[in-house]
């Protein structure tokens, strides 16, 4: 029964790629997708963590760096905000700039 479910997920994924590709396209603009994304992201990479809705929440508040306190910004530049955690344990320890973060490692 279960390579039958499996075959039809598949068939039916084949069938609709492009609509699927397309609905997750959108739901990654809404909030909820963008907040799910990047606590995945984390969890992805090792971060550890109790609540990661509060983590969230610290990451978007956070203005300045926790190390130099200079103005972060979202997205790809050199002071982009970065959640900084130990490498060994996954724990969090500071929401940083992204030049910051790379100098702790």
């Amino acid at each position: 029964n279960k390579e039958k479910i499996m075959a039809y997920k598949i068939q039916h994924y084949q069938d609709n790629k492009e609509k699927i590709l397309a609905n997750k396209k959108q739901y990654l603009k809404t909030e909820t997708g963008k907040k799910n994304n990047r606590i995945n992201m984390w969890k992805h990479r090792g971060i550890i963590c109790d609540d990661y809705q509060a983590l969230y929440q610290r990451y978007l508040d956070t203005n300045n760096c926790e190390e130099c306190g200079v103005e972060m910004a979202f997205g790809r530049q050199m002071n982009c905000r970065c959640v900084d955690h130990d490498h060994e344990t996954g724990l969090v320890r500071n929401i940083l700039c992204n030049g910051c973060n790379l100098k702790r490692r």
